[in-house]
């Protein structure tokens, strides 16, 4: 099983790094990045709306809750901003991410595997890494930041709104306690790891569908074990970031 997982990292890396020397090569398609972009980002947005929106909500009830039994209320706003922009919202949205686009990629290179599309391509001297893959890499990669940015906006607000208008905490004093604990850095790691996501749940999608085989029970099989382990790399990439950032964004 270790020699399994060593090895499927291992052609992982190599399958990026192709991707990367095709890309300084000049191989790579926009029409197919921009349409790319577009099925990650703009496809995305709702579903990221509404996941991010009331994971603000619900964080700042629970909070408010739980520091005005301290007597500290007037702290929610500085939690729950940096607990957002730092951790769930890159979190989420990457995990949204995996489920709709990853799933997509790995159920679309594995059809073309499967049905022999791939082997066509071959054929017709075309590279399917700097065809299929970097597009989708490239995206992902820039997509998902841009997505995460978006998300701490929307966050923030049903945050904002769950603690004024539900909670009833002054609005001078959240905004006043959020603006003096939440720093810039707060946001930049949190992009920092959205980007690394991006690029896992692209890699590995890619990886899964063009390795699928077996017929629509194969692709049905690379789907799924693209999102788990997508999930899986999430956060086991959370963590290390965790212990990385403090370290070097002081």
């Amino acid at each position: 099983m270790i020699l399994r997982f060593v090895e499927e990292l291992g052609a992982i890396v190599l399958l990026v790094w192709r991707a990367i020397a095709s890309l300084f090569r000049g191989e790579g398609e926009w029409q197919e990045i921009i349409k790319q972009m577009v099925s990650v980002g703009v496809d995305s947005v709702p579903v990221v709306s509404l996941t991010t929106a009331f994971s603000g909500m619900v964080l700042a009830l629970n909070s408010y809750i739980g520091f005005e039994r301290l007597g500290a209320g007037q702290y929610t706003g500085s939690v729950v901003g940096v607990a957002l922009t730092k951790e769930l919202i890159p979190v989420l949205t990457a995990m949204v991410i995996a489920g709709r686009v990853g799933a997509a990629m790995a159920a679309e290179l594995g059809t073309m595997k499967v049905s022999e599309q791939i082997d066509a391509l071959y054929t017709l001297n075309t590279d399917p890494v700097s065809f299929l893959v970097l597009p989708r890499l490239i995206s992902s990669v820039i997509m998902v930041p841009v997505l995460t940015l978006f998300g701490d906006g929307i966050g923030n607000l049903g945050a904002y709104l769950v603690a004024v208008y539900v909670m009833g905490v002054n609005p001078a004093t959240y905004n006043q306690y959020l603006y003096m604990y939440m720093e810039p850095w707060d946001i930049i790691s949190g992009l920092i790891k959205a980007l690394s996501f991006g690029a896992i749940i692209a890699s590995v999608a890619c990886y899964k569908g063009l390795n699928a085989e077996g017929g629509a029970e194969g692709v049905g099989k690379a789907t799924t074990s693209a999102v788990v382990i997508s999930s899986i790399a999430i956060l086991i990439a959370d963590f290390i970031w965790g212990k990385i950032l403090p370290w070097t964004l002081r």
